[in-house]
């Protein structure tokens, strides 16, 4: 077998909701980068609410913009009235449909991967649509139901690579225990794997499981959920899985030491490959502390790649030409290298 280097990525990049900082954040985006050399970008949106980011910004002291007329652009629907930071059912409805073209056409083979801008959650209730968020669209246009959330990121420090999965998502923490089972835990995993070789090339991944409870339950005197069956689940998944070094459940609170010695100070430091964390600030509390303007939300399941900034709409900043890009370039990175990879997966 011999690795070959992938052609040019075709890339889609969702505005998000006109009223956002997304506009403001791809221009930037856009203009710093020579992303030109490695894809071939297409923007689905509004050129219009491009025009306008650029129009009211361009005049401002030491920001550097992309200029709208030279991108490509899908130019769908522009809400009336754009006002920056005053998102509403309209740009919702706008959003869900610059998100829904851009499954379309990438299902058609256009596009190798996504890239989405952020969304109001709430303002697509107002407009209608009723789903949790971009991930749950994506895999149920994309006929997929076993999916995760996966956080990724490079440290600017070492240049180690964090990788967390996890295990439950949006829900009410005292929902968690009861959410969990073997089936679910068996999923994730087993997606978690799958990402690991398909798109990072660890044919032998090691990955690091969050326990429960303090202390990973303490032989249950501080939650049973390990003693009752966590612990079990584990030995069974190494013997499925023997491929892969799974090590666990490690006691939540010290999980994240080693990760955060090879994000501050050495890369080389001994610690695993991906990380599956139980519940959402189990694993974003360290991902955020550690990779706030660097860490990308990528969707895992699906038959493209998608990442997408790890911060939401901005509206309070949104038109000031203040909105860090750091997120989106990264997810713009992390979309080409991931698309890359899976090409020479393909090709060996």
């Amino acid at each position: 077998m011999t690795f070959q280097r992938a052609n040019k990525i075709n890339l889609a990049i969702t505005l998000g909701d006109p009223a956002s900082i997304g506009s403001e954040i791809i221009l930037k985006a856009l203009a710093d980068n020579n992303f030109s050399s490695q894809a071939h970008i297409t923007i689905i949106g509004s050129r219009s609410s491009l025009k306008k980011a650029y129009n009211d910004l361009k005049n401002h002291t030491h920001i550097n913009l992309a200029n709208p007329d030279e991108l490509n652009v899908i130019d769908m629907i522009t809400p009336s009235d754009l006002i920056w930071g005053k998102g509403n059912a309209e740009t919702g409805k706008a959003s869900f449909l610059y998100l829904e073209k851009s499954i379309e056409l990438t299902l058609d083979g256009k596009f190798d991967g996504i890239v989405t801008a952020p969304i109001a959650k709430y303002l697509w209730q107002e407009a209608g649509y009723n789903y949790a968020g971009q991930t749950e669209v994506l895999a149920q246009k994309s006929g997929i139901d076993k999916f995760a959330m996966m956080f990724i990121g490079k440290s600017p420090y070492t240049g180690w690579m964090l990788r967390t999965l996890l295990a439950t998502t949006h829900i009410p923490l005292k929902a968690v225990a009861d959410t969990l089972n073997p089936s679910l835990m068996d999923a994730k995993l087993e997606l978690l794997i799958h990402t690991l070789k398909q798109d990072f090339n660890l044919a032998n991944p090691h990955i690091a499981i969050a326990g429960l409870n303090p202390h990973s339950g303490e032989e249950g005197k501080l939650g049973t959920e390990e003693k009752d069956w966590l612990n079990d689940w584990l030995d069974n998944a190494k013997k499925r899985y023997p491929e892969a070094k799974l090590t666990g459940l490690t006691p939540p609170d010290t999980l994240w030491v080693k990760p955060a010695q090879a994000w501050y100070h050495d890369a080389n430091i001994a610690t695993a490959d991906g990380f599956l964390a139980l519940y959402h600030d189990q694993g974003l509390i360290p991902v955020k502390s550690m990779a706030f303007d660097r860490a990308v939300n990528t969707t895992i399941g699906l038959p493209f790649v998608r990442t997408s900034p790890d911060h939401g709409t901005a509206f309070d900043i949104a038109g000031q030409g203040i909105a860090n890009p750091s997120s989106m370039i990264a997810s713009i990175e992390w979309s080409i290298e991931l698309c890359r990879n899976r090409k020479i997966v393909y090709s060996l």
